[in-house]
């Protein structure tokens, strides 16, 4: 009964609270390592989710000039990127997600008195900053796991040792999820364009180039990829390092204005075209999202040419191998189905009811919850099999059958919150997969788009790919976030309305 494919972890980027000044004026960001385990895939894709609902809304460092800042991050099995800010004067400091799906900047008050979350977190005093300016208006942004409320404020921003003035931000009253509670962040810093900012406060990015901080407006972001490496990447301000990428970036233009969006041509498949997307699909670069994010049918299609299967379809799987012939005596006697899995040890009782006092399938679970801890999971798996099992007997089928029958279906469960997983061993194996922008193909060779995480037994590898259903007029879209800005130094032209693509140093 032991969880095989749990619990799956990943690893974010976290920012120390040092500060590490270079030679040339330019501040540097030391980053730490934290895991990343299953709630944050679901808060990750809740992000996107809310997105699609609301609409768009140390290193020997090449540095081009004094009109640049560097914010230097560290890799450990990639999700998210966190980097620390200033805010006030002296500035109050706070670790913040520097998200290019996002464009509004907040942090939590010390005004926030009801939510436990704010207690977890630094918390601005606006009294104890001699730039403060009072705004008052109320705002409010919401998410699929809950919401945050708060009021805008206006203060001196430090980013990588430049100071913006007068920047619009929130403070955070109410954060109303536990989310926010486990969260190893305080904010984010919204790197997206003004039209998806709430109550419409010019981003901080608009305001370093609009106050000369930046020579170019230009941003610029690699990751390294490398588990091991000291340096984990970079985050320009202002410009590109061209240590960090090969050859010549491929630009497309921004289509749609809010996201970094663009147009992707035809999806290929081991070199082979699927026809998807081959009259252009909708995309965005976003260095918010960990994986690659896309609708479910051609997702659906991909993990199945690459071998991935849902986390769920792994545990239903091991129920019924493990259990089926015991499901079927218990059920063939007489016991209850809601009943069954709690005999078998597998859901708890609790004394008065059971923990699951109904039975509802997974998928019905897995949209009310969105993500399910390791023993709930495999309680889930169980009684959904025993669903199954029950309907099957009703219609005379033999054991065997049966059990067969229940393990096909098995392999039809999507995960709730999409993720999947592979057979490490067989990696090599995998076809490559590539997007086609600006005419031009870029390859993700298995190694890219496979997450391995864990060592020896505990070893667990993820696709890249995840399904995600955002409805117009947002979608359908792609989101390419991580897994694709490692394999591709990216370049956000502000000035110029394009983003660029190079293969990554």
């Amino acid at each position: 009964m032991g969880h095989k494919y749990l619990p799956l972890a990943f690893c974010i980027w976290a920012l120390t609270c040092s500060l590490l000044p270079t030679s040339n004026g330019l501040v540097r960001i030391a980053l730490k390592k934290r895991r990343l385990d299953l709630e944050s895939i679901k808060t990750d894709r809740v992000a996107r989710e809310e997105k699609s609902r609301e609409g768009l809304r140390g290193m020997p460092h090449y540095l081009r000039s004094s009109d640049e800042a560097i914010v230097t991050l560290k890799n450990y099995f990639g999700a998210q990127y966190f980097g620390q800010i200033g805010i006030g004067t002296p500035p109050q400091n706070f670790t913040v997600i520097f998200d290019t799906g996002s464009s509004n900047l907040w942090v939590p008050s010390s005004k926030c008195l009801f939510s436990v979350a704010c207690y977890f977190h630094s918390r601005y005093r606006s009294s104890r900053s001699r730039t403060y300016k009072k705004n008052g208006k109320s705002c409010e942004i919401k998410y699929g796991s809950g919401s945050i409320a708060g009021f805008f404020s206006q203060d001196s921003v430090k980013v990588a040792g430049l100071i913006v003035k007068d920047q619009v931000f929130i403070e955070a009253t109410q954060e109303g999820s536990l989310t926010f509670v486990l969260a190893k962040f305080d904010g984010i810093l919204g790197l997206g364009f003004q039209e998806i900012s709430v109550g419409n406060a010019v981003p901080a990015w608009y305001n370093m180039v609009q106050q000369g901080h930046v020579k170019e407006e230009v941003f610029s972001f690699w990751l390294n990829r490398d588990p091991d490496a000291k340096e984990g990447g970079e985050l320009v301000f202002g410009g590109v390092d061209p240590k960090h990428f090969k050859g010549d970036h491929t630009y497309v233009p921004v289509t749609k204005k809010g996201y970094w969006q663009f147009e992707i041509g035809d999806f290929l498949l081991g070199g082979h075209s699927t026809g998807v997307c081959e009259g252009g699909c909708a995309a965005i670069v976003d260095s918010g999202t960990s994986l690659l994010v896309g609708p479910t049918p051609i997702v659906t299609e991909i993990n199945h040419a690459i071998g991935a299967q849902g986390i769920v379809s792994a545990e239903c799987k091991q129920v019924v191998t493990q259990y089926g012939d015991s499901i079927w005596d218990l059920l063939v006697t007489g016991v209850l189905p809601d009943k069954v899995c709690s005999q078998l040890g597998i859901c708890l009782y609790d004394g008065a009811q059971y923990v699951s006092s109904g039975i509802e399938t997974v998928i019905e679970k897995g949209k009310r919850n969105g993500s399910l801890p390791a023993d709930e999971l495999l309680c889930t798996a169980c009684e959904t099999a025993v669903i199954w099992i029950h309907n099957q007997l009703r219609q005379k089928g033999t054991k065997d059958k049966v059990l067969k029958y229940v393990n096909d279906l098995c392999e039809k469960l999507p995960s709730p919150a999409g993720e999947s997983v592979i057979e490490c061993d067989s990696i090599a194996e995998r076809p490559n997969i590539a997007f086609t922008i600006a005419n031009k193909t870029f390859n993700l060779a298995p190694e890219q788009y496979i997450l391995r995480t864990g060592e020896g037994l505990a070893t667990v590898c993820v696709s890249g790919f995840m399904a995600l259903d955002i409805a117009p007029p947002g979608g359908p879209l792609w989101i390419l976030g991580d897994v694709f800005m490692g394999a591709y130094h990216t370049v956000f032209d502000f000035g110029n309305l394009r983003l660029g693509f190079a293969e990554a140093a």
